[in-house]
Order: structure tokens, then C-alpha cells, then sequence
């Protein structure tokens, strides 16, 4: 049943993920009215859908975390250097308890679109409980919360158990005893593949496109490790803030592989890789910029696959060869490539191979038909803009985002698009977001946005929109920097290159340290490309 009349806000947020929360709990502080809409059944956005075997963040869990309360970082207490799934949700339900902000949203409920009202100066929303309004309305709906499912001829005609790596059961999936298929080797095949191996009777991996991978050397977490962080987390904090283009801490790369001594490279190479995990970019300052550089990293990766994978043809079809290493985000593993040594695993390269349909029993590609209990699809997401376009908000003059959008993602920032007023996107495209430790962007982003809506309040306005010049201007940047790098020759989910028909445009920003020295320059010049101006509210509005 659906409300009678509109609930009316000053700020309507659509999902309740991190994004969510912090900005949720701003807008309180500000003494704004504030509703969340999410669709899930608890808080923690993409943690409480992705729920796949061995799904861990590719941060490290001290710094995978809220800085903008000391306290929650000295009363909770992560277990493991790589945080899983469960231990991420539950910090998130720790911090929505902590500071009550459920009783501001509203659960299992979608937002299904939203019409910018001109005449009224509001958002009119429309929920699965009913109508909202609100004069602003920010999208907290996540990079990668979109699923993708390919369109495989034959998908639906499976008769067996079938499952996507964003929608996994909650209760869980026991593969014991069974044949499984999964398709796909991106970050989410290269976590759960060795957990589905030790479960599976049989295991094919069917890949298309290899992918580079470091260990993560996960391990627990002593109280040492923890209470020395705990004594320097926020300076650290802020010097990656400042000085790192990704804001995670770590030791930065002191000279150009080109630079180095063979003996060098090799060291700082091996150095990186037995520490684990994704800082291995951070061997050398010109990996990411020029193709010879790019490709010692790549070699030595390949040769740590060659070493593990005893097989040498199957260790030669793990070696990723079309595109250079770090143009797409680079998966952090335990124990993925020696799952493949395993006697009841092998990989279908359908490369050699093409998978050509689902059958009602299995997999048939150019090889033959093998059939199967369970297929998994860990065939990633419509990145950074399919959740916006799901909604698709029809702005002023009736333009619809998608149509905005026709050719590509343009937003100010990656925070408004010109012609939808009082619109505000968390870590949108053009702003580092994936690139980077996504809690501190979706800080850095909420904050802006608080700021935005303190200004409006300041001068007296009412409606703030980007301007549209200073918008192309912005995305001719975002569009420059890609190019002055290695990243867009990756057919990369960066690209949208996973989407069929969707336009190829390198959508986040390359460098959230350039890209904070940006807003604090335009912050200092009292943000040209932000138009405010007064108009009618929502208050006006209802009292007619």
C-alpha cells in the first residue's frame, strides 16, 4: 500500500551504502530533513548484496574505513589485514546503530524515478511505497551496484541452479558434490573461484579475457598492528589525501622503472608482491604512462603465473597479453592461479574455444557440450552509471538523464550535470571514485556536497546547477588526463566496455590528490561553474 500524499524533505538520498550514511548524517548536523530510500533490506550498499564466496574489499580494512569519527575507529575492531564481506556489513550496521540514522530510512524500497518540477522548484519522486518530494535530491547509489548479466544465447533455458556474483544468496550456496561452471574472471571469479573449488566435484572457468592478479597476503590483524595505526591514522590519512593518487597509504614509487637497474627492478618488483595487494602499482612512478615500463610490471606477473600454474599451456592461457597491466583495477587474490593445479579444475579458453549457447543441461561452445549443475555468471556491472540510469530523472525541459548521457557520462565534478537543478551524484563520473579507496572519495564528495547546500542556504538560494560550459570543460580534463595514460587502451568496465552499446568514454578521474587540488582552486574562487540562484521550494510549494 503507498502513502496517500507526497512525504515532503529538504533532501531525499537514494541508497543507504556508505555514501549514504555519512551523508545522512551530515544532513542532520545541518538540521536539514532528510529521507534514504534503499532497496535492500539493510545499510551497507554493493557489502550487502555481494555476497559471493571469498568477496573481500582490495583495501586494507584499517584504512577501508570512516575517518570522520575517532570514535567509531577505536571501538570497532577488524579482524583480518583484508576485511570479507560480513565483517564490511556488519561495520556498516555498527555505524548506523551508533548514530541511529535507521530510523531515517526506509528499507526495501525502490526509487523508480524522479521529474524535476520547474514551476515548483522540487524533486517529485517516485518510491515503490509511494510519492516524495524534495528540493534536492542526491544519488548515493554506488559504482558498482548495477549488475550484468550477458546476453548468452540459451541463458534461460538452464534447467540447474544458476547465480550472479552481485545477487548471491543470502543463506549462502553449497556446491558440494556438484558440476559448476562459472563465466568470467574479473575481481569477483578471482575471489570465489578457489572457495567454489573446494567445495565442487568439477570446476570450468570459462574465460575470455585473462586477468593480472597480486596476492593479497591476507592475515590477522594483531592489537599491535591495530593500536599503531590507531596512534597515526589520521596524519596518515591526510598524506594520502594529499600526496597519493588513489588515497590509500603506502610507500611511493622513488624513481622510473626505465630508470632502474635490472637488479632493481626485480627487487622492488618482488619487494611489492610478497607484501600483497594492489600498492604493487606503486613500484615505479611510470607504469601507468608509458608502454615499455608498463611492461616489465607485466612480464614479472606473468612469470609469477608461470611459476605457479603447473600446466604450461594452462599457466600461458592466465597470462594476460591485451592490455597493459593496471588499466583495469588489478584483482587482489588467495590462492587463485593454484587453484588451477587442482585435478578437478580446469579452465575453458574461449578464446580457442567460443561458448556458443546455454543448453537446458549445460554449456555447449565449439569444443562440444558439457553439461552442468550450477552456472555462475561473474560478469561484473554497468559501472558508475548504471544505477543513475536505472532511475533515469527527467530534468528541466523534460530531458531525461539517459538522453543527457546519449554519448557519454558529462557531469561537473562527477557532482551535478547541467539541466538537472539540485541534483547531486556521490563520486559521479568524472571524479576519482573507483580509482581510488572509494571511503575517502565518498567522504570528500559528501562534504562538497554540504557545502554546496550551506552556500545555498548563506545566500539566500534556492537551486544550484553546473554550468554547461564549465561542465565540457571539465570532462575535455577528465578526458585529457585519461590520455596522457596507459588506462584507455583496456576494454575496461572504466570504459563501459563491458556493456553492449554503451558509449566508450573513460568515466572516472585519473588522480584524486590533482583532483582535490582542483576543487580547492575553485573553492578559493568561490566555485565558477556552480550557478545558484532563488527560486520556489518544497516548503513553498506545499503551503501553496
Amino acid at each position: 500500500m503507498s502513502d496517500s500524499s507526497p512525504a515532503r524533505f529538504d533532501v531525499v538520498v537514494v541508497g543507504a551504502g556508505f555514501a549514504g550514511l555519512y551523508l545522512l548524517h551530515r544532513l542532520r548536523g545541518m538540521g536539514l530533513s532528510a529521507r534514504v530510500y534503499e532497496r535492500a533490506e539493510g545499510v551497507g550498499g554493493t557489502w550487502w548484496w555481494n555476497r559471493y564466496p571469498g568477496a573481500r574489499c582490495d583495501v586494507e580494512s584499517l584504512q577501508y574505513s570512516y575517518s570522520w569519527d575517532p570514535e567509531l575507529e577505536r571501538d570497532w575492531t577488524w579482524s583480518e589485514k583484508y576485511a570479507a564481506q560480513p565483517e564490511i556489513q556488519a561495520y556498516a550496521e555498527f555505524v548506523a546503530e551508533r548514530h541511529d540514522l535507521k530510523r531515517d530510512i526506509r528499507f526495501e524500497t525502490s526509487v523508480d524515478g524522479a521529474e524535476w518540477d520547474e514551476a515548483a522548484g522540487l524533486w517529485r519522486i517516485a518510491t515503490s511505497r509511494g510519492p516524495a518530494e524534495a528540493t534536492h535530491l542526491v544519488l548515493a547509489t554506488g559504482c558498482l551496484s548495477s549488475t550484468s548479466l550477458p546476453d548468452i544465447p540459451g541463458r534461460d533455458d538452464f534447467r540447474g541452479e544458476t547465480y550472479h556474483t552481485g545477487l548471491w544468496p543470502h543463506e549462502g550456496v553449497d556446491f558440494t558434490g556438484k558440476r559448476v561452471a562459472v563465466i568470467g574472471t574479473g575481481s569477483s571469479a578471482i575471489q570465489s573461484i578457489p572457495i567454489i573449488a573446494a567445495q565442487a566435484a568439477e570446476l570450468a572457468v570459462h574465460q575470455r579475457t585473462p586477468n593480472f592478479s597480486i596476492p593479497a597476503r591476507n592475515a590477522p590483524l594483531t592489537d599491535a598492528q591495530r593500536a599503531e595505526w590507531l596512534a597515526r591514522s589520521a596524519e596518515r590519512r591526510e598524506w594520502a589525501r594529499a600526496n597519493t593518487r588513489n588515497a590509500i597509504v603506502t610507500t611511493l614509487p622513488q624513481k622510473p622503472v626505465l630508470e632502474a637497474t635490472p637488479e632493481e627492478r626485480e627487487a622492488e618488483f618482488s619487494r611489492r608482491w610478497e607484501s600483497g595487494g594492489i600498492t604493487f602499482s606503486a613500484a615505479f612512478n611510470d607504469l601507468a604512462l608509458d608502454p615499455e615500463a608498463n611492461e616489465y610490471a607485466a612480464e614479472f606477473v606473468r612469470e609469477r603465473i608461470r611459476e605457479i600454474v603447473k600446466d604450461p599451456a594452462t599457466a600461458e592461457a592466465l597470462c594476460p597479453r591485451d592490455h597493459p597491466i593496471f588499466t583495469k583495477r588489478i584483482c587482489v587474490d588467495t590462492d587463485y592461479f593454484e587453484t588451477f593445479n587442482l585435478p578437478h579444475v580446469r579452465l575453458v579458453n574461449l578464446r580457442e574455444t567460443p561458448l556458443e549457447t546455454v543448453t537446458e543441461t549445460g554449456i555447449r561452445t565449439s569444443a562440444g557440450e558439457t553439461p552442468y549443475d550450477a552456472i555462475v555468471y561473474a560478469t561484473g556491472f554497468d559501472a558508475m552509471t548504471g544505477s543513475i540510469l536505472a532511475i533515469d530523472p527527467v530534468g528541466k525541459g523534460g530531458r531525461r538523464m539517459s538522453q543527457a548521457w546519449a554519448e557519454g557520462p558529462k557531469a561537473f565534478l562527477g557532482l551535478l550535470t547541467a539541466g538537472f537543478p539540485n541534483l547531486f551524484l556521490v563520486t559521479g563520473p568524472g571524479s576519482p571514485s573507483v580509482l581510488t579507496n572509494m571511503i575517502v572519495s565518498i567522504e570528500h564528495h559528501v562534504d562538497m556536497i554540504c557545502e554546496q547546500l550551506s552556500r545555498l542556504a548563506a545566500r539566500g538560494a534556492t537551486r544550484i546547477e553546473a554550468d554547461p560550459q564549465a561542465q565540457e570543460e571539465w570532462v575535455a580534463h577528465v578526458n585529457a588526463r585519461a590520455a596522457a595514460t596507459l588506462y584507455p587502451r583496456a576494454a575496461s568496465w572504466y570504459m563501459g566496455a563491458n556493456i553492449p552499446g554503451k558509449p566508450r568514454v573513460f568515466m572516472p578521474y585519473i588522480g584524486q590528490d590533482e583532483y582535490r587540488r582542483q576543487v580547492d582552486a575553485l573553492a578559493a574562487q568561490d566555485w565558477p561553474g556552480l550557478k545558484l540562484s532563488a527560486g520556489r521550494t518544497a516548503s513553498d510549494a506545499a503551503a501553496g
